[in-house]
């Protein structure tokens, strides 16, 4: 591992995890103005994704869904969403625990919703493997693949190797941005992403995989800097939305609501034009 990870307790190996409402169906979800939403990725490698400032709607940011779209969606309407100018990104973990795991593809394939690639997501990619696919399905939520044909397996598997591992928004307050676990404390965001987007294997680790930060010594830890005014995460739920410095950690434990945790929310973040905006859904109840 590089001493700039290393330095910052990047020994990050990927855990043991496993531990009336309007419908808002990405199916009626109507095409994008596709001039207004150019992305630009960072050199040739879709590692990192930035998308230019929305000058006509709102965009934010989603913590980890976990198969609850039923809830995403009544989040979605309840806050007015109008896929006709806004946008959705996401930190990752669609998949797995939750009931609607297989809905994912479609929530890809509607060009307002962006999504990094989040742990879960790699587990799938990895599950070519046979131990890999043994542990993720028996451990960690991965018992709906077994349900998918070989061609959906594949599709799945295509769809979650072209997510970006970070994302940049441009937004009036400034660049916002998301990945799905962390990045070093040690790192800037300009550095950061650039290793990403050069194949470094050790901060691929870190963005999926990292707990360092909400684990660390806080009075240690210092602002990302490096170009952006905030950055979103998700990976480690937590029952709030926490902030540390400007690193904000966003999955609030909405699959956990299957587990019992009536405190268990989908929590989702407007940030242009607002700069932060919470807003939450209840997972506790059926939908």
């Amino acid at each position: 591992m590089s001493t700039e990870l290393a330095s910052v307790g990047g020994n990050a190996r990927p855990e043991v995890f496993g531990t009336s409402v309007e419908r808002f169906a990405p199916s009626r979800i109507l095409p994008l103005d596709e001039a207004m939403f150019d992305i630009t990725a960072c050199a040739e490698n879709p590692a990192v994704i930035r998308f230019r400032r929305n000058e006509r709607g709102r965009d934010f940011v989603v913590g980890d869904i976990h198969g609850m779209f039923g809830h995403l969606e009544a989040l979605l309407a309840r806050t007015g969403f109008d896929p006709r100018v806004d946008r959705l990104f996401s930190v990752g973990d669609l998949v797995d625990r939750g009931p609607a795991s297989r809905d994912a593809l479609r929530w890809l394939s509607c060009g307002w919703f962006h999504a990094c690639r989040g742990n879960h997501e790699q587990l799938a990619i990895d599950s070519v493997l046979p131990d890999e696919l043994d542990h993720w399905t028996q451990y960690n939520g991965g018992a709906w693949w077994m349900r998918l044909s070989r061609l959906e397996q594949r599709m799945f598997r295509d769809a979650f190797l072209a997510l970006p591992l970070a994302m940049e928004v441009e937004t009036d307050a400034g660049l916002v941005g998301i990945v799905h676990a962390d990045i070093p404390p040690a790192l800037s965001w300009e550095r950061f992403t650039g290793l990403l987007a050069a194949g470094h294997a050790d901060a691929a680790l870190y963005a999926l995989s990292s707990r360092y930060r909400i684990q660390a010594d806080r009075d240690r830890l210092g602002p990302v800097d490096g170009g952006v005014v905030r950055v979103y995460c998700g990976h480690t739920p937590v029952r709030e939305p926490l902030a540390i410095d400007n690193v904000h950690f966003i999955d609030t434990g909405a699959v956990y609501a299957q587990d019992g945790y009536g405190d268990a929310r989908l929590t989702l973040i407007e940030i242009q034009p607002e700069p932060h905006r919470e807003s939450s859904i209840r997972c506790d109840l059926y939908l």
